[in-house]
């Protein structure tokens, strides 16, 4: 199993995390987007669509990671990302999916790259637009994190769940960006839990081969 990856790519990150956590071993490949290696032929021959993170096993390319951690989830059920309660299960996919949907695709790199190119952002400006839907999102998660009687250590329970897939590597992408996470303590302690499963830490984008 090979992994096409970018350290500082927040949806490759979800994917380590969630590799990790089903303890499915993988081989990992950098992919530079720095350099735009993802939109070069070779890149774009395992995903036309040009973006990491990749999966490619058994001959055949899996991409877009929602769909990749779907597919762990049914190959590999132990141990579980999703409660066995339906409405427990819509809660938890969708505080996920105020990351994956609302936060993350507005703020990915070819977003940034085409403000600064076509609209003239400077750093801050970029700063300011990132920060402007992470706190967006963070604001409404935490007021559910508040009310939900079910939170543990962790989004839901005191397991990680696909909530705290998503939301781990928004927290790196925030602070990044030069975000106050203070304003977020719910949010922070579900992030400093995950900080001392092996899991986690060993997706982090500082401790990847490409890192730097």
């Amino acid at each position: 199993m090979k992994l096409h990856s970018f350290f500082r790519s927040g949806t490759s990150h979800r994917l380590r995390i969630a590799l990790n956590l089903k303890g499915v071993a993988y081989n990992y490949v950098a992919v530079d987007l720095r350099r735009e290696e993802h939109l070069g032929d070779a890149f774009r021959t395992l995903n036309p669509q040009g973006m990491v993170p990749a999966l490619q096993i058994d001959g055949q390319i899996k991409t877009q990671s929602p769909a990749i951690i779907e597919w762990l989830e049914e190959r590999y059920p132990a141990p579980h990302f999703l409660p066995s309660d339906p409405d427990d299960r819509a809660h938890v996919r969708a505080l996920a999916a105020i990351v994956g949907c609302d936060i993350h695709p507005v703020n990915n790199r070819r977003i940034l790259e085409f403000l600064r190119s076509e609209f003239g952002a400077d750093e801050a400006a970029i700063n300011r637009w990132c920060a402007t839907w992470i706190a967006a999102g963070f604001d409404a998660l935490e007021a559910m994190l508040a009310a939900d009687h079910r939170r543990g250590l962790f989004c839901f329970g005191d397991s990680p769940t696909l909530a705290d897939i998503y939301l781990v590597p928004q927290v790196e992408s925030a602070r990044r960006f030069k975000v106050d996470m203070q304003r977020w303590p719910l949010i922070s302690a579900v992030d400093a839990a995950c900080e001392k499963i092996d899991a986690f830490r060993l997706a982090a984008p500082s401790n990847q081969p490409d890192a730097g």
